[in-house]
């Protein structure tokens, strides 16, 4: 795991993997204790704990200790970085569709053909080919 003095490195490897990406998912609908999280996986209690403490690491959640509940709560902010580093690249692309679009929208189209008043494709000439010499009998 990166280290969290890098947000964005700790972000994009806790979404690296696809059990953190759908406990993220769930703690987006609301805050939960984590026995429901691991409900839909058909992995041990400690393996969902790693994951949690991953996503906590990352600052993408935060679990606190209610009575004899571990609640988990999805952090927005810890998002954040990682959505601010991608909104560059999404302007960039944003940017050269419409270029594409400009391009393909003025292009101009080559002139129809039509039946008989098309230009015929030009012809190869034939091959010559010398008669064979046959040996006499």
């Amino acid at each position: 795991m990166p280290s969290t003095s890098d947000p964005l490195s700790a972000a994009f490897a806790a979404l690296a993997d696809p059990t953190r990406r759908a406990i993220l998912a769930r703690l987006a609908q609301g805050n939960t204790h984590v026995g429901e999280l691991a409900q839909p996986f058909a992995i041990s209690a400690p393996a969902i704990s790693r994951h949690l403490k991953v996503l906590q690491e990352a600052g993408l959640i935060e679990r606190e200790v209610d009575a004899r509940w571990r609640i988990c709560h999805l952090r927005p902010e810890g998002l954040q970085v990682a959505h601010d580093w991608l909104a560059q690249y999404r302007a960039y692309w944003e940017a050269s569709l419409d270029r594409l679009a400009e391009l393909l929208e003025h292009k101009p189209s080559p002139p129809p053909r039509r039946g008989s008043n098309a230009t015929p494709t030009p012809t190869p000439p034939p091959v010559r080919r010398r008669p064979l010499k046959r040996k006499p009998r």
